[in-house]
């Protein structure tokens, strides 16, 4: 599906106090962004922001950092975010292939949600869980290695768990249908508010 261009996107986003522009230049010190020890999550793919903003109202005390490539989408989380007061909250608009170049030991839990399932198989190394991103997030991770991941793609799904598990990750949580079982602190994206009636969401966190 192609994205609507948004005129004037990425003046507006950079206009924002919550971008981080020089993000490569905090590589191993985003702690000092917040100004504290906190914990960092962070978010590939946050889309408009409904998850990452959910988050960080419900958890003052854990730092996030949210992620998207494309202005189009940003901005409107920027449009959201810009009316609350979010000192733990900061946005990168950067692509999930240079997270070895931006973060250095410092996170603690990565989020993926209903990231693109690449379902060619000549594209399965694309594939956020694929070994080739496990093998990226080994650089980023500060010392426990903590995954979430929410899909609505049953493919990608059951690709994911056998990547995890492969790769030596344990499962700590799984749902198979996560509105049946009503998980209490779950946050929706816009994606999965849109589409949770049309089909199972699932659900699993990981960790090494």
């Amino acid at each position: 599906m192609r994205l609507r261009k948004i005129k004037g996107a990425t003046d507006r986003i950079n206009l924002s106090n919550y971008i981080v522009k020089d993000y490569k230049e905090y590589k191993g010190q985003f702690k000092t962004l917040f100004n504290n020890d906190n914990p960092i999550h962070v978010e590939i793919g946050m889309g408009k922001g409904n998850f990452i903003i959910g988050k960080a109202l419900a958890n003052p005390d854990i730092n996030f950092i949210g992620i998207e490539k494309f202005d189009s989408v940003l901005v409107r989380a920027v449009e959201k975010v810009d009316e609350l007061n979010l000192p733990n909250l900061k946005l990168i608009m950067m692509d999930a292939k240079e997270l070895n170049e931006v973060f250095d030991k410092e996170i603690d839990t990565l989020y993926l949600n209903f990231s693109d399932p690449w379902p060619k198989k000549r594209h399965a190394l694309r594939r956020l869980t694929s070994i080739t991103f496990l093998k990226e997030y080994d650089n980023i991770f500060k010392n426990k290695k903590t995954i979430i991941q929410k899909t609505d793609n049953r493919k990608l799904f059951e690709y994911s768990l056998m990547s995890f598990v492969d790769y030596g990750y344990k499962i700590e949580e799984i749902s198979l249908d996560l509105y049946k079982d009503e998980i209490a602190d779950n946050i929706p994206t816009e994606y999965e508010i849109k589409y949770r009636d049309k089909g199972p969401i699932y659900m699993v966190k990981v960790s090494l």
